[in-house]
């Protein structure tokens, strides 16, 4: 599934009325969760129930039927999604929280399927054709969505950002790379003063986004916290115009860090695929690390989890296999003797008293890394000889003893 993705220009109505199916969107999605909740034992929710219980919210709720009705099953879909992950958590006995599904306070997109909408054959214009008066609105974007069939678009999101409205187009089609062998199998390790280093020593500076950009967001809240008037909670209602633009200007600086570190981690990703025949990195637990509170900020700032994601999703399109490796030791065993070094998080230096290696920490472990991944990846292949070579056996002597018996047949 390809994401073709373009910012829309449009009237402050339009920007309205997008709101408003946002809106409905999320008020379809809550009462398909709220039918659920109080479905009892001996009648459970199931998806289908809730697709046909949108036909019924919008014969209740006037704003609800001007919503189209494929947006309104796709929001049902959303609440189905929850619930199923919640379910699976449960199967799963997942430790701490399963994820109980949660009523939408938040939302900020709505999802069309095939109907709804309209392209312009000239790719520039999109027209919404339901009932919330949307209209036509003009894309700007560089990509040419025009270039696949209508049938192959599966979904068109409509998304609110706090820098503008954007359009999202889904298209059912398989991106085809033709990877360039390097012969080269490198680990990886990832840390905080270097982005990561790989087994032959090659760093990647860590940008620091949030660091970089951590004055300024500080002089926004800031000035958010002193044009927030709690009175006015109390009595509910609006804030100033200066409070909500104080907001949106915070929200536009952290939307920045996130496209940047998005562009870095993609970019990254894919530049150490192309350079690989295979991948090998540890297997981290994120969301344990960021418990340590001292490191949490820096950890959630370097991204590893959004890197790790596009490294596997490039990986994937390369035809590249990658190994997660447990991280026990790696960075304590001497890749040259293997012998226990242990060290501190402050001692950056591998020295090994045993045989003499000193190496940079992190690129000690990028080699202890690939050696382990290396070593799965040959029991993996001997498991899989043995089990061929006992299949082929078990078939042979089962032939010969067929033949055995058809020649001592007497009949």
């Amino acid at each position: 599934m390809l994401v073709f993705e373009y910012k829309l220009d449009g009237k402050p109505a339009q920007y309205a009325a997008i709101d408003e199916a946002i809106r409905v969107n999320q008020f379809v999605r809550n009462k398909c969760l709220r039918l659920w909740m109080d479905a009892d034992n001996d009648h459970p929710v199931r998806a289908n129930d809730l697709q046909v219980y949108c036909s019924q919210v919008a014969k209740e709720f006037a704003f609800a039927a001007k919503l189209n009705s494929q947006a309104r099953q796709a929001s049902a879909d959303r609440a189905w999604t929850a619930i199923a992950r919640f379910y699976a958590h449960c199967k799963a006995k997942k430790a701490g929280k399963k994820g109980y599904p949660q009523f939408q306070h938040d939302n900020r997109s709505v999802e069309y399927k095939v109907t709804g909408w309209k392209l312009d054959p000239d790719g520039k214009h999109i027209t919404f054709t339901d009932g919330l008066e949307i209209g036509r609105l003009r894309m700007i974007g560089t990509r040419d969505v025009v270039a696949f069939p209508l049938n192959q678009i599966k979904r068109v999101r409509l998304i609110r950002r706090a820098d503008g409205y954007y359009v999202q187009f889904c298209v059912d089609a398989v991106r085809n790379v033709v990877h360039i062998p390097t012969g080269k199998e490198r680990g990886m390790d990832v840390g905080l003063k270097e982005f990561y280093t790989d087994s032959e020593g090659l760093t990647v500076a860590n940008p620091h986004f949030l660091r970089k950009m951590e004055a300024k967001i500080k002089r926004l809240q800031r000035r958010v916290s002193k044009k927030y008037d709690p009175e006015k909670r109390k009595a509910k209602q609006p804030q100033s115009n200066n409070y909500k633009k104080a907001v949106k200007q915070l929200a536009k600086t952290h939307l920045k860090v996130e496209r940047q570190r998005k562009d870095f981690a993609r970019k990254t990703a894919s530049a150490f695929i192309q350079s690989s025949d295979l991948i090998a990195h540890e297997d981290l637990q994120i969301a344990n690390m960021v418990k340590n509170h001292t490191l949490a900020k820096r950890i959630s700032d370097a991204a590893w989890g959004r890197f790790l994601r596009w490294v596997n999703y490039y990986a994937e399109l390369h035809g590249i296999p990658v190994i997660a490796v447990p991280p026990h030791y790696t960075s304590q065993n001497c890749s040259g003797c293997g012998n226990m070094v242990q060290k501190t998080l402050s001692t950056r230096t591998h020295v090994c008293p045993h045989c003499g290696l000193i190496l940079d920490r992190d690129h000690n472990a990028a080699l202890n890394i690939l050696a382990v991944a290396l070593g799965l990846l040959t029991q993996d292949r001997t498991v899989g000889h043995m089990a061929t070579g006992r299949r082929k056996t078990a078939q042979r002597l089962g032939t010969d003893g067929l033949q055995s018996d058809a020649g001592n047949s007497t009949d």
